[in-house]
């Protein structure tokens, strides 16, 4: 049997994939960039054909070829909907977190999920058969069979009761158990492509956390991907106003923080009004010499859940070129870290959980700029991940499972590896500690 396994990962901007072998080595990679549809700031879409099914297909085919592959897994971001014919082909849009059809949805007086707005927004729509999130899209274009694991089942709360699709709820939507995915428990093969085994999938922040190395009290698992994801390391569970505690995929931890659109979708189009500037220009903008943003283009998730949170540039001035106002970008994701970690300061230090480094994953890993306003504004080493693609990486180590050849969740050996680490620097560091409580007195205005 091949070593080999690919990994697959739908993004909110891209789909990328990856061809490792048994020790994490990376042979074959690719990135098949897609559009989000938002014409306003509640509306959050793809377009699920071309994003689930062509654009995983393309990526299959780039990193597959020349390959005897063993398996092959999705991971995508979470919740997303789509309606899907009787051929398993999506005829509606992609819905995606944070879109204004999941907001403040009731079933009985019971405030519930995204997925039951979204649910209840293209259930009846023209041609749709039946409700399938991102990963049973792409699983269906790969095998035919339009299954999901039953860790992204989960995300589907209150439909999936963490056995079954509720029978009440889904009375009360008008909705069959039919017109769900079927589920399979962990890697499981639900089906083939050729000779390639194709599992249930898994979510992306899980595939980054399986190959980070972030593993121990103290780390900062910080994903910079479109959604700025902050997760502080902890061996105890306890909860914090406004952030989460979940289960951590490796080494039994706990970890506590949340999700922000603090991340490439705030600074991204930042980029693309300021015109881009280079990196060495943004990182040689003086400690003191840049405004303040607040990063809320789509309202904020945690610590804040405020939909309606809008984005503001403070202190703003005629000194202020292009490469200042970037360099606030970076600087508002980075304070936006520390504001959750500063929210869960007494209960980690109380657990012996103080942070004392950050691991960086994701597509930011790949700006200078960002990686060092990391440092600067948390204070904090920043251990760069070696791979830009963490979460199709671990995708690929969830395909291992799915082959028999390995039986562990969580990377060993070289699939955990740095790339170099960024050190804070002390005079810009000391000059953001004034940025940061402006930053944090206008957020909670």
């Amino acid at each position: 049997m091949s070593d080999i396994t690919v990994g697959i990962d739908i993004g909110t901007t891209s789909v990328k994939a990856v061809a490792a072998d048994g020790d994490g080595k990376i042979l074959a990679q690719t990135r098949v960039p897609h559009e989000i549809h938002a014409p306003d700031r509640d509306t959050f879409e793809h377009d699920a054909k071309a994003a689930w099914v062509d654009g995983v297909l393309q990526a299959w085919d780039t990193v597959s070829d020349g390959f005897d592959v063993s398996a092959v897994t999705v991971s995508a971001m979470v919740p997303s909907l789509c309606g899907v014919n009787d051929a398993g082909i999506p005829v509606t849009e992609g819905v995606l977190y944070g879109d204004k059809r999941g907001r403040n949805t009731a079933v009985d007086g019971t405030i519930t999920g995204e997925v039951v707005g979204f649910a209840r927004a293209l259930l009846g729509r023209p041609g749709v058969a039946a409700l399938w999130p991102a990963q049973a899209v792409a699983n269906h274009a790969l095998c035919g069979v339009g299954a999901i694991d039953t860790t992204t089942a989960t995300t589907m709360a209150p439909l999936f009761t963490g056995i079954e699709w509720d029978a009440d709820l889904l009375a009360e939507l008008g909705l069959r158990s039919e017109q769900l995915p079927s589920f399979m428990p962990g890697a499981l093969t639900i089906g083939r492509r050729g000779t390639t085994e194709v599992s249930g999938g898994t979510i992306d922040v899980l595939g980054e956390q399986s190959v980070a190395d972030a593993s121990k009290a103290g780390d900062v698992l910080v994903v910079c991907g479109t959604t700025l994801i902050p997760m502080a390391l902890t061996p105890d569970w306890f909860d914090v106003p406004g952030l989460w505690t979940i289960p951590y995929a490796v080494n039994k931890m706990m970890a506590v923080g949340g999700a922000s659109n603090a991340g490439g979708l705030f600074i991204d189009h930042v980029r693309r009004i300021t015109g881009d500037p280079d990196q060495a220009d943004v990182l040689a903008v003086g400690p003191s010499s840049r405004p303040v943003w607040l990063p809320y283009l789509r309202g904020e998730r945690t610590p804040f859940h405020d939909p309606d949170k809008e984005a503001r540039l403070i202190d703003f001035g005629l000194g202020h070129d292009p490469a200042a106002i970037l360099a606030a970008a970076y600087d508002a994701a980075g304070f936006v870290v520390r504001h959750h970690l500063d929210l869960a300061h007494d209960q980690l230090l109380a657990s012996d959980s103080a942070p004392q480094r950050i691991v960086a994953t994701a597509g930011g890993t790949m700006s200078p700029a960002w990686m060092q306003a990391l440092a600067d504004t948390t204070g904090l080493p920043v251990d760069v991940s070696a791979t830009a693609a963490g979460a199709a990486l671990g995708a690929a180590l969830v395909a291992r499972q799915t082959a028999n050849l390995s039986t562990d969740s969580a990377a060993t050996g070289g699939w955990a590896k740095i790339s170099h680490r960024v050190m804070p620097r002390p005079e810009y560091a000391e000059a953001a500690i004034e940025r940061y409580v402006t930053f944090r007195e206008a957020s909670e205005q």
